[in-house]
């Protein structure tokens, strides 16, 4: 969603873009006058199938088709948004250390997830797996860039942790994502999506329909789903799942297990306008992971006039708070008795639902993509050393350390 908002603001503003893709088969795609879509055959990633994964292989050789690519556009600046084998090309541009590049662009990392997270998620959570990550992204991503970019403070922080003790100065933005307020508002609520939505979960007018929209993954927290169903009256509420992952059939045979006839799994809904009806039709939206990056689908919820339940942690209080959603200690209980007080409470949900949809028209993508692209050609002339002054601010600069990482007296 982010990139393809991207692309409509390059194109709105004149901006040339290009996106190297990992894909099922090799193509080129164009995106209105400015923008094209590198499509690279890739294989399955080893741990999430669902996405693919470009290896070293892919642009370590004169020849190769990411080296291809960048000697025929030439950019200004590369993005990277891949911890694992792509910082390596980050590393190796920087520093004109790729045989058969001729280009220097700006090279910066963007961080949509922590690599600490998902790792505790899909490996360990030993506190040695904590430390190998903190080891990794200190000496094998951060410095492999000239600057980062990431998504929220909650994700910035281990950037932070990072960026201590380093010879070479650079800085980590915090630039949030955002919301298509024009398709998702409450204005899709009519009579027609309700009794559609109503069918759907087998209930009534006097239902409470729960939604959750996104992937059904470990790092989630969807167990916690669950567990909040398991404590509301089957008679009076509904929850709606919508989303694929590999946890769909853990969940459904838990649900078969548990004896929750309420909870109901909708499936992927790939037209956007369906799943937009879906948000307005509901009554609230429950988002169950404390370590959520940023949220996009709790954003598109409150845009389109939905009550929010989501953890009082993570990337989701960049834009929620206890003035428009319902913000909870991420257990079973506290999640049940915010959703009780949304059912009974109509005057309260109101209030917070309308200023929800305030909040959404702040960032709408149009506004988010514009300050993104500034961003980058601010980037751009930092590292070339042309920017007078900055315009939007970083979240943290990097301190000085010695070779072994160990900050400079002079920056405690």
């Amino acid at each position: 969603m982010f990139y393809k908002a991207l692309f409509d603001a390059a194109n709105r503003e004149g901006h040339e873009m290009r996106l190297v893709v990992p894909a099922d088969s090799t193509r080129v795609e164009k995106v209105g006058e400015f923008g094209l879509i590198y499509h690279l055959e890739a294989p399955p990633a080893p741990v999430s199938p669902q996405y693919r994964m470009l290896y070293p292989t892919r642009f370590l050789f004169p020849g190769t088709q990411i080296q291809r690519i960048l000697n025929a556009e030439a950019p200004d600046l590369v993005e990277v948004s891949e911890k694992y084998t792509m910082n390596y090309l980050a590393g190796l541009l920087r520093t004109r250390r790729l045989p058969g590049v001729r280009v220097r662009p700006t090279v910066v990392g963007v961080s949509h997830e922590r690599m600490d997270e998902n790792l505790a998620a899909y490996f360990t959570k030993h506190p040695r797996g904590k430390a190998f990550c903190q080891w990794y992204m200190k000496w094998i991503y951060f410095p492999m860039f000239d600057h980062h970019i990431t998504v929220s403070e909650h994700t910035a922080a281990e950037l932070i942790e990072a960026s201590h003790g380093h010879k070479v100065k650079r800085g980590i933005w915090v630039a949030p994502m955002g919301v298509d307020a024009d398709r998702f508002t409450p204005a899709k609520r009519t009579p027609a999506a309700r009794v559609e939505l109503e069918s759907l979960v087998g209930g009534n007018a006097d239902t409470t329909i729960l939604l959750y929209v996104g992937r059904l993954a470990p790092e989630k927290n969807l167990p916690l789903l669950m567990d909040t169903a398991r404590r509301l009256d089957p008679g009076a509420f509904r929850l709606a799942i919508v989303g694929e992952g590999n946890m769909l059939a853990e969940l459904r045979e838990e649900a078969q297990v548990s004896n929750l006839p309420h909870v109901h799994f909708l499936g992927h809904v790939g037209d956007r306008d369906k799943l937009s009806r879906h948000y307005a039709s509901a009554d609230a939206f429950v988002h169950p992971n404390p370590r959520e990056p940023f949220g996009i689908a709790p954003l598109e919820a409150m845009a389109a006039g939905l009550a929010l339940v989501a953890p009082n942690t993570g990337g989701v209080i960049t834009y929620a708070n206890d003035r428009n959603a319902w913000l909870s200690d991420p257990d079973a209980a506290s999640f049940a008795a915010s959703v009780r007080e949304i059912h009974s409470m109509p005057e309260i949900r109101a209030r917070k639902t309308a200023e929800a949809r305030r909040t959404a028209e702040h960032y709408r993508w149009d506004n988010v993509t514009s300050r993104h692209l500034q961003l980058y050609r601010e980037l751009d002339a930092i590292t070339r050393g042309t920017q007078a002054a900055l315009t939007m601010q970083p979240r943290a600069w990097t301190t000085h350390g010695n070779a072994f990482g160990r900050e400079s007296v002079a920056t405690r």
